[in-house]
């Protein structure tokens, strides 16, 4: 059994786009707009997808509080951080740092609807 894929609504595509696509390096897979105009789109890679769901007409209210963090491997948790500041500018809730106890240097910043994102490097 595998988990396949995370859905979050977004208030606006083209901001998550900048920041998950170009500035975090996620890979856009696929997409496609439901019956009731809903945009669905998928990036991520083989463990896993993010689905992006955008409603132009509105869609619900988002609370990006009641999911904790995202969690995102990345090779290099500094030149992701960096890069994330210099394209989206998100706001930052811890630099990056080392966790000796777990073997990882991590950081987390905020995306453009409020979801915590956490840059995680497996330290060797």
């Amino acid at each position: 059994m595998d988990v396949i894929h995370t859905a979050l609504w977004i208030a606006d595509l083209e901001s998550t786009r900048v920041f998950y696509v170009d500035a975090l390096g996620l890979e856009e897979n696929w997409s496609f707009t439901a019956d009731d105009g809903v945009e669905n789109v998928y990036t991520g890679g083989p463990c896993g997808e993010l689905q992006f769901k955008y409603d132009p007409d509105g869609g619900p209210t988002i609370d990006s509080g009641t999911v904790d963090h995202i969690a995102v491997g990345v090779e290099s948790t500094d030149e992701t951080f960096e890069r994330l500041l210099e394209q989206a500018d998100p706001p930052v809730h811890e630099e990056p740092t080392t966790m000796d106890a777990i073997d990882r240097r991590v950081a987390f910043v905020e995306d453009p609807d409020g979801y915590v994102v956490e840059l995680v490097e497996r330290l060797e």
